[in-house]
């Protein structure tokens, strides 16, 4: 699964997701996790508040968690709509420290929200390679 953490240095969870600058995407499966990239926002959509998140949502739209510091409930709202589950932790946080929390989770029985996400991408997977079973 991908994740996302609003950092402003790429080592710590240290900002607010509606004033996020960027973010670090990880790859995690059990056991492991790779960093990918670091995605820049762009308040191109606009300088309000709609335009902001917006642009927000649209840098993290394919991961599944995002972690942050702060959110407001709309942007929270919103995020959530996509599919997104916004996870927040105290200000500081090192990445690397959260990457272990959530391996840690993954490896034993995961609580029922990480399970059900865990279940939707899974089955998601399963029907693309039906897909590409049936186009062989």
């Amino acid at each position: 699964m991908k994740v996302a953490f609003a950092s402003h240095d790429g080592v710590t969870v240290n900002a607010h997701f509606g004033q996020c600058i960027q973010f670090a995407i990880f790859e995690v499966i059990k056991g492991s996790s790779v960093l990918l990239e670091i995605r820049h926002v762009s308040d191109i959509q606009g300088g309000d508040e709609n335009g902001r998140i917006e642009s927000r949502i649209g840098a993290i739209g394919d991961c599944t968690l995002v972690f942050i510091m702060q959110i407001g409930a709309s942007a929270a709202a919103r995020v959530t709509r996509r599919k997104i589950m916004p996870v927040k932790v105290p200000m500081g946080s090192s990445i690397e420290s959260q990457l272990g929390r959530l391996q840690e989770l993954l490896s034993g029985r995961p609580p029922l929200w990480l399970e059900k996400i865990l279940n939707k991408e899974n089955n998601a997977l399963e029907e693309r390679e039906d897909l590409n079973d049936t186009a062989r």
